[in-house]
Protein backbone atom coordinates (compact mmCIF):
# COMPACT_ATOMS: atom_id res chain seq x y z
CA UNK A 1 0.00 0.00 0.00
CA UNK A 2 1.69 3.30 -1.07
CA UNK A 3 1.34 6.11 1.16
CA UNK A 4 0.26 9.42 -0.26
CA UNK A 5 2.72 12.27 -0.79
CA UNK A 6 1.54 15.44 0.99
CA UNK A 7 0.94 18.08 -1.60
CA UNK A 8 3.71 20.63 -2.29
CA UNK A 9 3.02 24.17 -1.35
CA UNK A 10 1.95 26.74 -3.85
CA UNK A 11 4.44 29.02 -4.75
CA UNK A 12 5.31 32.10 -3.40
CA UNK A 13 3.52 34.64 -6.06
CA UNK A 14 5.99 36.96 -7.69
CA UNK A 15 6.93 40.06 -5.88
CA UNK A 16 5.74 42.91 -7.54
CA UNK A 17 8.07 45.30 -9.44
CA UNK A 18 8.98 48.33 -7.98
CA UNK A 19 7.67 51.89 -9.16
CA UNK A 20 8.68 54.08 -11.98
CA UNK A 21 6.30 57.15 -12.08
CA UNK A 22 4.46 57.14 -8.97
CA UNK A 23 2.34 59.52 -6.61
CA UNK A 24 3.72 59.81 -3.52
CA UNK A 25 0.57 58.23 -1.59
CA UNK A 26 1.37 55.37 -3.89
CA UNK A 27 5.26 55.58 -2.86
CA UNK A 28 4.64 55.89 0.00
CA UNK A 29 2.14 52.63 0.37
CA UNK A 30 5.07 50.83 -1.48
CA UNK A 31 6.90 51.40 1.17
CA UNK A 32 5.17 50.48 3.95
CA UNK A 33 4.78 47.01 2.29
CA UNK A 34 8.46 46.61 1.29
CA UNK A 35 10.44 48.78 3.62
CA UNK A 36 8.52 49.53 6.80
CA UNK A 37 6.51 46.50 7.61
CA UNK A 38 9.56 43.90 6.64
CA UNK A 39 11.93 46.08 9.04
CA UNK A 40 9.17 45.89 11.95
CA UNK A 41 8.75 41.61 11.23
CA UNK A 42 12.49 41.08 10.97
CA UNK A 43 14.05 43.29 13.63
CA UNK A 44 15.42 40.92 16.09
CA UNK A 45 16.73 38.45 13.43
CA UNK A 46 17.70 41.71 11.47
CA UNK A 47 19.64 43.16 14.47
CA UNK A 48 21.48 39.91 15.46
CA UNK A 49 23.51 40.34 11.79
CA UNK A 50 24.53 43.92 12.91
CA UNK A 51 27.44 44.23 15.04
CA UNK A 52 30.90 45.77 13.78
CA UNK A 53 30.58 49.47 12.18
CA UNK A 54 32.14 49.84 9.35
CA UNK A 55 35.40 51.61 9.46
CA UNK A 56 34.75 54.84 7.56
CA UNK A 57 31.68 55.40 9.65
CA UNK A 58 33.84 54.71 12.75
CA UNK A 59 36.34 56.95 11.51
CA UNK A 60 33.96 59.57 10.70
CA UNK A 61 32.46 59.44 14.02
CA UNK A 62 36.11 59.35 15.73
CA UNK A 63 37.19 62.35 13.98
CA UNK A 64 34.41 64.66 15.53
CA UNK A 65 35.52 66.45 18.17
CA UNK A 66 35.02 66.21 22.12
CA UNK A 67 31.42 67.22 22.97
CA UNK A 68 29.93 67.85 19.28
CA UNK A 69 26.49 66.74 18.61
CA UNK A 70 25.49 64.54 16.17
CA UNK A 71 22.58 62.35 14.61
CA UNK A 72 22.44 59.09 13.35
CA UNK A 73 18.97 58.76 11.01
CA UNK A 74 18.37 55.08 10.50
CA UNK A 75 19.87 54.31 13.33
CA UNK A 76 18.62 50.31 13.46
CA UNK A 77 19.73 48.78 16.73
CA UNK A 78 21.79 51.86 17.91
CA UNK A 79 25.62 49.63 16.81
CA UNK A 80 26.90 53.54 15.67
CA UNK A 81 25.48 55.19 19.47
CA UNK A 82 28.84 54.46 21.45
CA UNK A 83 31.27 54.42 18.63
CA UNK A 84 32.66 57.81 20.26
CA UNK A 85 32.05 58.21 23.82
CA UNK A 86 32.84 62.06 23.89
CA UNK A 87 30.39 62.99 21.50
CA UNK A 88 26.58 62.81 21.63
CA UNK A 89 24.76 60.76 18.97
CA UNK A 90 20.97 60.73 19.14
CA UNK A 91 19.13 58.17 17.17
CA UNK A 92 16.34 58.08 15.03
CA UNK A 93 14.53 54.83 12.36
CA UNK A 94 11.33 54.45 11.46
CA UNK A 95 11.02 50.87 13.14
CA UNK A 96 9.63 51.03 16.09
CA UNK A 97 10.87 47.55 16.74
CA UNK A 98 14.35 48.25 16.05
CA UNK A 99 14.41 51.38 18.00
CA UNK A 100 13.49 49.30 20.91
CA UNK A 101 16.23 47.20 20.57
CA UNK A 102 19.08 50.32 20.47
CA UNK A 103 17.55 51.37 23.90
CA UNK A 104 18.13 47.71 25.12
CA UNK A 105 21.58 47.99 23.63
CA UNK A 106 22.30 50.67 25.88
CA UNK A 107 24.49 52.71 23.20
CA UNK A 108 26.70 49.83 23.84
CA UNK A 109 30.59 50.81 22.29
CA UNK A 110 32.19 47.97 19.85
CA UNK A 111 34.64 46.76 22.09
CA UNK A 112 34.09 49.76 24.42
CA UNK A 113 32.67 50.05 27.77
CA UNK A 114 28.95 51.23 28.14
CA UNK A 115 28.24 54.71 27.77
CA UNK A 116 27.44 56.61 30.73
CA UNK A 117 23.84 56.66 31.56
CA UNK A 118 23.10 52.55 29.92
CA UNK A 119 19.88 51.74 28.48
CA UNK A 120 17.83 54.72 30.83
CA UNK A 121 20.26 57.54 28.95
CA UNK A 122 19.03 55.65 25.21
CA UNK A 123 15.67 55.65 25.90
CA UNK A 124 15.39 59.46 25.79
CA UNK A 125 18.35 59.44 22.86
CA UNK A 126 16.93 57.19 20.56
CA UNK A 127 13.56 58.02 18.68
CA UNK A 128 11.13 56.89 16.61
CA UNK A 129 11.38 59.00 13.33
CA UNK A 130 10.73 59.09 9.95
CA UNK A 131 13.60 60.53 7.54
CA UNK A 132 11.20 62.61 5.63
CA UNK A 133 10.11 64.05 8.56
CA UNK A 134 12.19 64.37 11.08
CA UNK A 135 11.74 66.34 13.83
CA UNK A 136 15.85 67.49 14.49
CA UNK A 137 15.42 70.14 10.84
CA UNK A 138 15.95 73.62 11.71
CA UNK A 139 16.27 74.66 8.23
CA UNK A 140 14.83 75.28 4.74
CA UNK A 141 11.23 74.86 6.06
CA UNK A 142 11.71 71.28 7.33
CA UNK A 143 9.03 69.89 8.85
CA UNK A 144 10.11 68.91 12.29
CA UNK A 145 10.67 72.31 13.35
CA UNK A 146 12.55 73.29 16.40
CA UNK A 147 16.21 73.72 17.91
CA UNK A 148 17.45 69.93 18.83
CA UNK A 149 21.04 70.52 18.45
CA UNK A 150 23.74 72.97 19.91
CA UNK A 151 23.55 76.97 18.93
CA UNK A 152 27.15 78.84 19.31
CA UNK A 153 25.82 82.39 20.25
CA UNK A 154 27.83 84.64 18.72
CA UNK A 155 29.98 82.69 16.15
CA UNK A 156 27.85 82.84 13.42
CA UNK A 157 27.43 78.99 13.35
CA UNK A 158 23.51 79.28 13.67
CA UNK A 159 21.55 76.17 15.20
CA UNK A 160 21.89 72.78 14.03
CA UNK A 161 23.74 69.42 14.80
CA UNK A 162 27.63 69.28 14.02
CA UNK A 163 27.18 66.02 12.22
CA UNK A 164 24.88 63.41 10.74
CA UNK A 165 25.16 60.01 9.60
CA UNK A 166 22.63 57.68 7.84
CA UNK A 167 23.71 54.37 6.82
CA UNK A 168 21.37 52.13 4.23
CA UNK A 169 18.56 53.98 4.28
CA UNK A 170 18.07 56.74 1.65
CA UNK A 171 17.80 53.59 -0.78
CA UNK A 172 14.79 52.24 0.62
CA UNK A 173 12.63 55.40 -0.67
CA UNK A 174 11.31 54.06 -3.87
CA UNK A 175 11.21 57.59 -6.08
CA UNK A 176 14.38 59.76 -6.93
CA UNK A 177 12.09 62.75 -5.29
CA UNK A 178 11.74 61.27 -2.43
CA UNK A 179 15.61 60.50 -2.16
CA UNK A 180 16.43 63.70 -2.81
CA UNK A 181 13.97 64.87 -0.02
CA UNK A 182 15.65 62.33 2.44
CA UNK A 183 19.56 64.14 1.45
CA UNK A 184 17.79 67.72 1.85
CA UNK A 185 16.57 66.51 5.27
CA UNK A 186 19.78 65.42 6.20
CA UNK A 187 20.84 68.54 5.25
CA UNK A 188 18.72 70.47 7.27
CA UNK A 189 19.78 69.55 10.17
CA UNK A 190 23.08 70.76 10.02
CA UNK A 191 24.57 73.69 11.40
CA UNK A 192 26.04 76.00 8.67
CA UNK A 193 29.80 73.74 9.20
CA UNK A 194 28.32 70.46 9.70
CA UNK A 195 28.59 67.56 7.72
CA UNK A 196 27.11 64.60 6.88
CA UNK A 197 27.81 60.70 5.75
CA UNK A 198 25.35 59.21 3.76
CA UNK A 199 25.75 55.39 2.78
CA UNK A 200 23.64 53.55 0.09
CA UNK A 201 24.05 50.37 -2.18
CA UNK A 202 25.56 50.43 -5.38
CA UNK A 203 24.62 49.12 -8.78
CA UNK A 204 28.65 48.29 -9.52
CA UNK A 205 29.00 45.04 -7.35
CA UNK A 206 30.46 42.60 -9.98
CA UNK A 207 32.41 40.94 -7.51
CA UNK A 208 29.83 40.58 -4.57
CA UNK A 209 28.10 37.43 -4.55
CA UNK A 210 24.72 39.40 -5.55
CA UNK A 211 25.96 39.80 -8.48
CA UNK A 212 25.08 43.19 -9.56
CA UNK A 213 26.60 45.60 -11.74
CA UNK A 214 26.31 48.21 -14.75
CA UNK A 215 23.45 47.69 -17.01
CA UNK A 216 21.23 45.85 -14.22
CA UNK A 217 18.05 47.34 -12.89
CA UNK A 218 18.16 50.01 -10.12
CA UNK A 219 15.02 48.79 -8.44
CA UNK A 220 15.10 45.92 -6.76
CA UNK A 221 13.60 43.49 -4.16
CA UNK A 222 15.91 41.60 -1.96
CA UNK A 223 14.73 38.66 0.11
CA UNK A 224 15.08 38.07 3.90
CA UNK A 225 14.27 34.52 4.55
CA UNK A 226 13.16 34.01 8.22
CA UNK A 227 12.96 30.32 9.21
CA UNK A 228 10.70 28.93 11.23
CA UNK A 229 12.74 27.40 14.21
CA UNK A 230 15.24 29.35 16.42
CA UNK A 231 17.99 27.76 15.33
CA UNK A 232 17.66 27.90 11.96
CA UNK A 233 16.64 31.79 12.17
CA UNK A 234 20.22 32.43 12.85
CA UNK A 235 22.67 33.34 10.22
CA UNK A 236 23.78 30.25 8.37
CA UNK A 237 27.44 30.39 8.47
CA UNK A 238 29.41 30.90 5.06
CA UNK A 239 33.28 30.89 4.10
CA UNK A 240 34.84 34.35 4.45
CA UNK A 241 35.64 36.49 1.69
CA UNK A 242 37.66 39.10 1.44
CA UNK A 243 34.65 41.70 0.65
CA UNK A 244 33.23 40.41 3.73
CA UNK A 245 33.42 42.49 6.98
CA UNK A 246 32.95 40.32 10.22
CA UNK A 247 29.34 40.49 10.97
CA UNK A 248 28.53 39.64 7.17
CA UNK A 249 29.45 42.83 5.93
CA UNK A 250 26.95 45.56 4.91
CA UNK A 251 23.30 44.38 4.68
CA UNK A 252 23.81 40.88 3.55
CA UNK A 253 20.71 38.40 4.38
CA UNK A 254 21.26 34.36 5.13
CA UNK A 255 20.56 32.87 1.80
CA UNK A 256 17.98 29.84 1.77
CA UNK A 257 15.61 28.65 -0.52
CA UNK A 258 12.50 30.61 -0.59
CA UNK A 259 8.52 28.97 0.11
CA UNK A 260 10.29 25.85 1.05
CA UNK A 261 7.74 23.00 2.80
CA UNK A 262 9.33 24.36 6.52
CA UNK A 263 7.21 27.27 6.02
CA UNK A 264 9.91 29.33 6.16
CA UNK A 265 8.66 33.37 5.97
CA UNK A 266 10.52 35.64 2.75
CA UNK A 267 9.95 39.44 2.65
CA UNK A 268 10.99 41.28 -0.02
CA UNK A 269 13.11 44.49 0.64
CA UNK A 270 12.79 47.58 -1.87
CA UNK A 271 16.46 48.85 -2.85
CA UNK A 272 17.59 51.44 -5.05
CA UNK A 273 20.47 50.52 -6.67
CA UNK A 274 23.01 53.77 -6.79
CA UNK A 275 25.26 53.72 -10.21
CA UNK A 276 28.47 56.02 -9.85
CA UNK A 277 27.80 59.38 -9.64
CA UNK A 278 24.03 59.57 -8.84
CA UNK A 279 24.35 60.28 -4.91
CA UNK A 280 26.63 63.41 -5.42
CA UNK A 281 23.58 63.95 -8.06
CA UNK A 282 21.46 63.93 -5.17
CA UNK A 283 23.18 65.97 -2.84
CA UNK A 284 23.52 68.48 -5.45
CA UNK A 285 20.18 67.96 -5.93
CA UNK A 286 19.14 68.65 -2.17
CA UNK A 287 21.00 72.19 -2.29
CA UNK A 288 24.27 70.88 -0.83
CA UNK A 289 28.02 70.68 -1.55
CA UNK A 290 29.99 67.45 -2.05
CA UNK A 291 33.15 67.42 0.06
CA UNK A 292 34.51 63.64 -0.44
CA UNK A 293 32.70 60.55 -1.93
CA UNK A 294 34.21 57.42 -2.79
CA UNK A 295 33.45 53.54 -2.94
CA UNK A 296 33.24 50.43 0.09
CA UNK A 297 32.54 47.50 0.19
CA UNK A 298 29.12 47.50 -2.53
CA UNK A 299 28.62 50.92 -1.05
CA UNK A 300 28.52 54.44 -2.66
CA UNK A 301 29.39 57.25 0.45
CA UNK A 302 29.39 61.18 0.31
CA UNK A 303 30.39 63.60 3.37
CA UNK A 304 28.32 66.11 2.24
CA UNK A 305 27.75 70.09 3.67
CA UNK A 306 25.33 72.73 3.39
CA UNK A 307 26.29 75.42 0.66
CA UNK A 308 29.93 77.10 0.84
CA UNK A 309 31.48 74.79 3.41
CA UNK A 310 35.12 74.06 2.73
CA UNK A 311 36.11 70.66 2.12
CA UNK A 312 38.36 68.65 4.12
CA UNK A 313 40.66 65.44 4.32
CA UNK A 314 38.66 62.16 4.63
CA UNK A 315 39.06 60.13 7.61
CA UNK A 316 41.73 58.00 8.08
CA UNK A 317 41.55 54.15 6.85
CA UNK A 318 40.45 51.86 9.68
CA UNK A 319 38.76 54.42 11.73
CA UNK A 320 41.46 55.42 13.61
CA UNK A 321 41.75 58.87 15.08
Amino acid sequence: MTQQQSPAPPPEPAPEPAPTTVTAAAAESYEERHVHSVYESIAPHFSSTRHKPWPLVAGFLRAQPTGAVGLDVGCGNGKYLGVNPDVVVLGSDRSAALVALARERGWEGQGQDRVRGGAAAASEAVAVADGLALPFRVGGGGSGGGDRGREDRGTGRGAGVDFVICVAVVHHLSTRERRVEAVRALLECLREDGRALVYVWALEQGSSRRGWDEGADQDQLVPWVMRTSNKANKPRAKKKRKDDDDDGGGDQEPTAAAGDANGDMTYQRYYHLYRKGELEEDVVAAGGTVLDSGYEKDNWWVIAGRKDVAPFPPPPPGGSS
